[in-house]
């Protein structure tokens, strides 16, 4: 029975367990690069910090994904800048572990410059 149970932690050992979990990213798919993209619960005007500090240029270019790093699933309200300038507001985004979410441009409805 001993050795039964260290080769199967042995076995589970050799396992890379970063393999096993995937990031939550979000997908740039509005026309211009992101330089600032920041997230607050839901109607809470509680913003956290830069996701953009996650990608080596720090920006999100169109199609480009970014990890989302220190943010536990739910409901949230996304704030961004993007290159042209302009400063948008999406609400209600829903946010799971190990999953894409995305902002398209026709999503843009609370946009300043």
């Amino acid at each position: 029975m001993t050795r039964a149970m260290a080769l199967i932690a042995l076995m589970l050992a050799g396992i890379p367990t970063g393999a096993l979990a995937k990031d939550t990213r979000f997908w740039n798919l509005t026309a211009n690069t992101i330089t600032s993209l920041q997230l607050s619960p839901a109607g809470k005007n509680e913003w956290g910090r830069n996701q953009t500090e996650n990608d080596p240029d720090r920006t999100v270019d169109h199609d480009e994904r970014l990890k989302i790093t220190d943010t536990v699933p739910g409901s949230y309200d996304a704030r961004f800048v993007d290159q042209s300038g302009r400063t948008c507001v999406v609400r209600n985004i829903q946010v799971m572990a190990g999953a894409i979410f995305s902002i398209e441009e026709k999503n843009l409805k609370d946009c300043t410059k």
